[in-house]
């Protein structure tokens, strides 16, 4: 698909629905396409229509109790990042119980299951490349409500199409998983574990590199203090998805200023002029990259550490900016300088 980049320039994001095609938007926390299986209430906030093919995405919200068996997704790989709440998720022969900010990353063909340990558990499921939803979306289980239904008794559910299993769902390990394999296979990861890079005030943490996703995505949560915008820039030829996941993330969407709070998603595809700031201390955000050509930005401007959390003061700024000269080949178009901001120094 071609993107006329000077096009997507000049579009303000749209907001609190789904485009329809891969254009710049903003959805508040709760926003999107729903449906209710099995008590569950999925949310759409990215379709492959949205993503240009690239990807789908929903947040699952639950209660306790309610989950789906085994099932794989032939040509899919997926990961599936707890917001909030508790859910015990199952790989062939092996469970964990994950909370707020653990993830699980499933390649296509390998069987998961899941079960919401708490009320009001969420998580996200990212799957690329697009259609993995095409079922739900065709589906007559579209509802109005943002939350699932009380009294509802059918606690297993999922979307039509995709291939069941029936493998045993064995005891959970309390192991804590915290490194990231080398290649394509199935693997639990903690939170705020995985491969460190310093930043000044700020830590990226990698929970799946394009090594671990066939190149399709890689994922990144950054950790940081109150800071200012960083330098304005586009993508040619990849998009940038932003999470909210605590704390407050201001964003600058082709000139347009959004405030991002926690469950809120900003989409930017290749073309949009976009920059963000953090509005609070100790924010955490999480990136999903498609596909991986920007993965080593992290790696030159960040050095490699064994923490899991920024030391403030640490690392000169004039450093980062210093090894901005060290990216041209990674698909970055810088415009000019931090935008002007008519609210960030708000917080």
């Amino acid at each position: 698909m071609t993107t006329n980049l000077d096009a997507i320039h000049g579009l303000a994001p749209v907001v609190g629905s789904l485009p329809g095609e891969p254009v710049p938007y903003y959805l508040p926390t709760g926003e999107g396409q729903r449906y209710e299986i099995g008590n569950q209430l999925w949310t759409v906030i990215a379709r492959s229509a949205d993503s240009g093919g690239g990807f789908d995405a929903a947040f699952v919200l639950g209660p306790r109790g309610a989950g789906a068996g085994f099932h794989s997704l032939a040509d899919h790989q997926r990961s599936f990042y707890v917001f909030d709440g508790a859910v015990q998720f199952w790989l062939p022969g092996e469970s964990r119980v994950l909370g707020a900010g653990d993830s699980i990353h499933v390649p296509a063909g390998v069987p998961v299951a899941y079960r919401f340990t708490q009320n009001l558990s969420k998580f996200l499921l990212w799957s690329a490349p697009g259609g993995a939803l095409d079922a739900l979306l065709n589906s007559e289980t579209e509802v109005a409500q943002h939350i699932y239904s009380a009294k509802s008794t059918d606690t297993i559910g999922l979307p039509g199409g995709w291939q069941t299993h029936d493998l045993p769902q064995v005891d959970a390990s309390d192991t804590w998983d915290t490194s990231l394999p080398s290649g394509v296979e199935p693997y639990f990861i903690r939170a705020h574990e995985g491969e460190h890079r310093e930043w000044p005030d700020a830590i990226n943490t990698f929970s799946a590199r394009g090594a671990n996703t066939g190149s399709r995505y890689f994922s990144v949560l950054t950790l940081g203090a109150k800071q200012p915008y960083i330098p304005q820039h586009f993508h040619q030829q990849h998009t940038e998805n932003f999470f909210c996941v605590s704390g407050r993330v201001w964003l600058s969407v082709n000139g347009t200023e959004v405030l991002v709070t926690p469950g809120d998603y900003v989409h930017a595809p290749a073309g949009t002029i976009h920059s963000y700031a953090f509005g609070a201390h100790n924010t955490r955000m999480l990136g999903v990259l498609t596909t991986d050509i920007f993965e080593p930005f992290f790696d030159r401007t960040g050095d490699a550490t064994t923490d899991n959390v920024y030391t403030e003061g640490l690392v000169n700024p004039t450093t980062l900016m210093g090894k901005l000269g060290q990216i041209a080949d990674l698909d970055v178009v810088m415009v000019g300088p931090p935008p002007q901001s008519n609210y960030a120094h708000l917080g």
